[in-house]
């Protein structure tokens, strides 16, 4: 890792460095990490190991093992008894990793392209990753690594050959952000969409912007942002940084835009892509108007990097559906939507459009969506009735918060005078849906499954498939 010497990590993090030993100076005075790391199972030879306090367990407890792996330098908050080796002792090892990676992005020559949104983060950045990657070597987060962990942890495993960074942002409170972006120093902002998640923490749709926005306080003078153009919210923004967004959308309007678009249900859409002066055909693999959109960034990030027409088309047929988000599961007599990693309103619905693509009994698997405020009653009742009131066959609920999903698909159902009602079932919580979902379904349903990421709906879909 260029320039990551234990001095050298040591000023970034402010931390004061201690040897066990001045001949242990003289080995690794000038020695490069060729890795940071805060488990300490993946530490190995020359690897810089950040002992942190989890929930459940203290990672200081794992620094004589680091060094008997042969790492070579430890970052601690309190300097181990007997010194088995360098260690950097700081007041806050969170705080020292967020700043060694700021470090380590300022060595390197490499173009980042920053992504944040209430809905489809992860999915735009597979597009934006798959797009680019037609051109350049590129490096992405990996995982849910979107956070003041997982930014900083991404960025330090970047190769020192990258020339291109695709960061997934995530927050809920203000001031991650800035943090975030103070790491990432991006060349390009991405932003999907704002719609209804961690009201409880910012409040408002408003508050969701405000917070978001923080992403544009390190970018590049000469950096741009792209927005959805369709969003309300985002429309809002006419200017950062003295440059003019490029935005992206459905609408005509939009510098980068789409039309002529086909559905092929579960199977994804080809649609035609317009900017730059340019017009050229895509098939996009994923279904969804959503991903559409999320095509629709990467072409703007494409063509702001100089991505030709044929190179943003191919890289957008090469996306590949992850685990969890819109990913569909061919079983030998039911299919699968496995979108549990998260939810709220707004990627409810939008997967429930999705779900009423399908052939057959369409079956909706919900859960509760957290961090949603005051009226998160409310809003869970909205995606019941929604969810009822689009016709959906078979209405599975689960959790809590989810009886207002069920409440509210009942009243619905109740309401419908144009077709027959709904079958809809209530859970109280995920263990005991596991235990009766497999007397609901049926041969040749298709079985939409979604929840905030805390319900742990993945043991669903791993049960059914």
């Amino acid at each position: 890792m260029k320039n990551m010497t234990l001095t050298n990590i040591a000023r970034a993090c402010n931390g004061r460095l201690l040897y066990p030993a001045e001949n242990s100076r003289k080995e690794t005075e000038h020695a490069e990490a060729v890795g940071v790391v805060i488990d300490s199972r993946k530490a190995g030879e020359n690897f810089i190991f950040v002992a942190t306090k989890g929930e459940r367990v203290d990672g200081h407890r794992f620094i004589p093992d680091v060094f008997a792996k042969g790492a070579l330098g430890v970052v601690c908050e309190k300097e181990p008894e007997s010194l088995p080796g360098p260690c950097i002792v700081v007041e806050d090892s969170f705080e020292a990793l967020k700043q060694i990676g700021e470090f380590y992005r300022q060595q390197l020559p490499v173009k980042v392209v920053g992504i944040t949104g209430s809905v489809g983060k992860t999915s735009t950045k597979e597009f934006v990753a798959a797009v680019l990657a037609m051109k350049y070597k590129v490096h992405k987060t990996l995982g849910n690594y979107n956070n003041e962990v997982g930014v900083p942890l991404t960025v330090l495993s970047m190769p020192e050959d990258t020339e291109v960074a695709v960061l997934e942002m995530g927050i809920n409170h203000f001031g991650e952000m800035h943090n975030l972006s103070r790491i990432a120093r991006p060349d390009i902002c991405i932003m999907t969409n704002i719609g209804q998640c961690h009201l409880e923490f910012l409040g408002s749709r408003e508050g969701i912007l405000k917070a978001k926005s923080e992403m544009f306080d390190f970018m590049k003078e000469d950096g741009s942002v792209c927005i959805n153009g369709d969003d309300d919210m985002l429309a809002s923004i006419k200017e950062v940084k003295g440059k003019k967004p490029v935005t992206f959308g459905l609408s005509e309007q939009c510098r980068v835009y789409a039309t002529d678009i086909k559905g092929k249900g579960l199977f994804g859409s080809e649609a035609v892509i317009h900017g730059n002066g340019e017009s050229f055909a895509v098939q996009i693999p994923l279904p969804g108007e959503h991903m559409v959109y999320n095509a629709l960034a990467a072409a703007a990030a494409g063509q702001l990097l100089g991505l030709t027409p044929e190179e943003i088309r191919d890289g957008i047929a090469a996306v590949e559906s992850v685990s969890g988000r819109s990913h569909i599961v061919k079983l030998p007599d039911k299919v699968l939507i496995d979108d549990c990693y998260n939810a709220n309103p707004v990627s409810m619905e939008a997967a429930i459009d999705l779900l009423l693509q399908a052939d057959g009994r369409r079956v909706a698997v919900m859960g509760d969506m957290f961090e949603l405020g005051e009226q998160e009653k409310e809003m869970h009742a909205r995606v019941g009735k929604y969810a009822a009131d689009k016709g959906v066959e078979c209405i599975i609920c689960a959790g809590k918060l989810a009886r207002y999903i069920y409440e509210g698909a009942r009243e619905a159902a109740g309401e419908r005078k144009d077709g027959p009602a709904a079958e809809i079932f209530y859970f109280e919580d995920r263990e005991s849906l596991l235990e009766g979902i497999n007397q609901i379904l049926k041969p040749g349903d298709t079985i939409l499954i979604k929840a905030s990421h805390g319900m742990g709906f993945e043991k669903v879909v791993e049960q059914l498939s």
